[in-house]
Parts: structure tokens; sequence; C-alpha cells
């Protein structure tokens, strides 16, 4: 039997494999379960967060049990509610000092209300040396939205800091604290 070779049988073969390939890559991400509940949620994140640091979903970050969670919200929004035993840090007047009782080699998950202040303290840890630091993506609203507990000071609460009314939005579970 004659074996004949067509001109594009080699340009067919790179294509079988860059189809498969993107197929592949396709599905996998697919079969990723969302990180937020809204498609609009994800969406506004997605062009929001540069993606410079490690994320993680509400369902991972709830899942390590020796996080340390810091907080980069403004002191009162982490007055109406916070995820448990959270380290308070801030942002605008944000100091290295307000983490130095943390081990470099501690699990670290960063938060602030939707993952942007929290994405840059990240960034400002990750250059102090901390070894494992990942971001909230969705931040403590989409932990509100997934029916986590909140904390203030007399336990466990409801209320949640919208921050303002324009990004209150994303935040559809929990009772919006009136004090905005």
């Amino acid at each position: 039997m004659v074996s004949v070779k067509f001109p594009g049988d080699r340009l067919m073969k790179k294509l079988s494999f860059a189809t498969f390939v993107f197929l592949t890559i396709n599905a996998c991400t697919m079969a990723q379960e969302p990180r937020v509940e809204s498609k609009a949620y994800d969406a506004m994140l997605k062009t929001l967060l540069s993606h410079s640091v490690k994320e993680v979903s509400v369902k991972e970050a709830a899942a390590i049990s020796n996080a340390v969670f810091i907080d980069t919200r403004e002191k009162q929004e982490y007055n109406v509610s916070h995820l448990k035993n959270a380290v308070w840090v801030g942002y605008d007047d944000f100091e290295m000092s307000r983490v130095a009782g943390i081990s470099k080699q501690s699990k670290i998950v960063v938060y602030c209300s939707v993952g942007a202040r929290s994405e840059k303290v990240s960034l400002k840890l990750k250059e102090a040396g901390y070894e494992d630091v990942s971001n909230l993506y969705g931040g403590i609203f989409e932990w509100v939205n997934q029916e986590q507990p909140v904390y203030n000071d007399s336990g466990k609460t409801n209320k949640i800091h919208p921050y303002n009314r324009l990004w209150g939005v994303w935040l559809t579970e929990g009772e919006k604290d009136k004090g905005e």
C-alpha cells in the first residue's frame, strides 16, 4: 500500500492539536466553580481588580482552618461587622506596624468590601516578605452573600456596612447598616 501525503496534512495536525488544547482549557475553565454567585458582580470584579495577587473564593477561604483574616476597610466599616477574629489594619492610613505580630509564614486572607483595597494591601504584605497572602475575591460582600457569618463587638450579627449606596448594590444578603 502506498501512502500519499498532502501538503495540508501538517497544518491539519497542528490545527487539530491547537483545537484540542483550546477545548481542553475551555472545559477546565468552565468546570471551575464560580468564585462569586452573581455573573454581573464577577464581570465587575474582573475589570476592577488587577489580579496581581493570589485570589481565593469564599468557599476556599472558609475552609482554611488556620487563616489569619486581615480587614482593610475603614474602622467604622469594621465596627459594624467583620470576619471572626479578623485583624483590622485599615486602608487610607495602613501601616505595616499593624501586622507586626503576624508571622510572615502565616496563611493570610486579606479582605475589604469587594476586593480592591485588600488587593493593594496584599501587595504591600507580599513586598514586606509575607509568604502566603491571598485576596478574598468579592470581599466581605460575597462572604455575606454566601451566608457566611460576620461579627461585631457584641457577637454574631446580620449587619454589614455597604461602603456607600453605589457599592452596596453588590451586597444581596444581610442587613445593610443605615449609618452609611
